[in-house]
């Protein structure tokens, strides 16, 4: 590549990074004088990049709005993370009406990097594994997520059409303070006006989202991620379980998560002493509790069950378990 034109490419490198420079400062990074920086601005202007001119004190050279987008120049570093992003992002993106943009984007870029580059990403692509199958997880629709989106972001109610974990449709009207993803789906959280409480609803599915007249104002307190882990924790399930844990809230959290538990860690009174016993209160909701036997035994905390007595079987009978295997060996 012959050196002026190398420099077009490099002045359009740094017009992309975004603001306005001034000439001054295009001519050092360049290495040229302010003359020359306005004739390489005039070979792109030719070129139909939308390189505007700022008057003032503090003017200089910006790239415009245009009806297409301009030459993109990123690093070796840069392609690397947009093209492994896009690998990951066809595992657990959002589906779209052409499944194959993804491939297709990243094989745009792929066929344009330098080979030094291209051996790098197939060094990487050859030692990566996932430790969740794709399609493992049902994605969410773009065009319900983009709306869902634009209504966050506008404070705007939505209609959306849903069907619950038992297969029940219904219609409903939301209004939604954030999306958050968790644990491989996406959620949309916000109120349900009708009954004036919050609700999470996981995108994939609602079949079809709507914008509605009005706004409504966003609450305040906790953020929309925090929001979805305790609506987790609240959910009724088939059972309700109570647990009394010598702890504190971060060696309980270690095993149950927020999204799994709420831990009421009773405060400490001035002047008492750390080492003193502190129980904390735990609060499950659960479809199913023999899982529950294992991870409170990982705990390796002192632990008492309020409810319910089934669990306390299964606790004994794990206990009985383990105790045979040791003997035993």
């Amino acid at each position: 590549m012959s050196r002026p034109t190398s420099r077009v490419l490099t002045l359009l490198e740094l017009l992309q990074s975004g603001g306005t420079r001034t000439v001054a400062e295009l001519a050092d990074r360049l290495g040229v004088d302010g003359r020359t920086v306005r004739r390489y601005v005039g070979h792109l202007i030719d070129l139909d990049v939308p390189v505007e001119a700022v008057r003032g004190r503090y003017g200089g050279y910006r790239l415009g709005p245009g009806y297409r987008l301009p030459p993109l120049m990123l690093s070796d570093d840069e392609a690397l993370a947009v093209l492994l992003g896009l690998v990951a992002g066809r595992r657990a993106g959002p589906a779209t009406t052409a499944d194959t943009a993804g491939e297709t984007a990243g094989a745009k870029i792929r066929r344009v990097l330098p080979e030094r580059v291209a051996r790098r990403l197939d060094t990487i692509l050859e030692s990566l594994a996932f430790t969740t199958p794709p399609g493992e997880f049902a994605t969410p629709d773009a065009g319900v997520l983009l709306t869902v989106a634009d209504a966050v972001r506008h404070h705007r109610p939505v209609s959306i059409r849903y069907t619950d974990r038992g297969g029940r449709r219904s219609e409903r009207t939301v209004h939604p303070y954030g999306i958050v993803a968790h644990s491989g789906r996406w959620y949309v959280t916000g109120t349900d006006p009708r009954i004036g409480e919050d609700r999470t609803f996981r995108l994939d599915r609602i079949a079809d989202a709507r914008t509605l007249p009005g706004s409504f104002e966003a609450p305040v307190g906790p953020g929309p991620a925090q929001r979805v882990l305790s609506g987790f924790a609240t959910a009724e399930y088939r059972h309700q379980v109570t647990l009394r844990i010598q702890g504190t809230a971060e060696q309980i959290r270690a095993r149950l998560p927020a999204g799994v538990a709420c831990v009421d860690e009773p405060a400490v009174p001035a002047g008492a002493d750390l080492k003193d016993e502190r129980w904390s209160r735990v609060e499950l909701r659960v479809e199913r509790l023999d899982w529950l036997p294992p991870v409170l035994a990982s705990l390796d905390l002192p632990f008492a069950i309020e409810r319910p007595d089934e669990l306390r079987v299964l606790v004994s009978a794990f206990a009985d378990r383990l105790a045979s295997c040791a003997r035993r060996s």
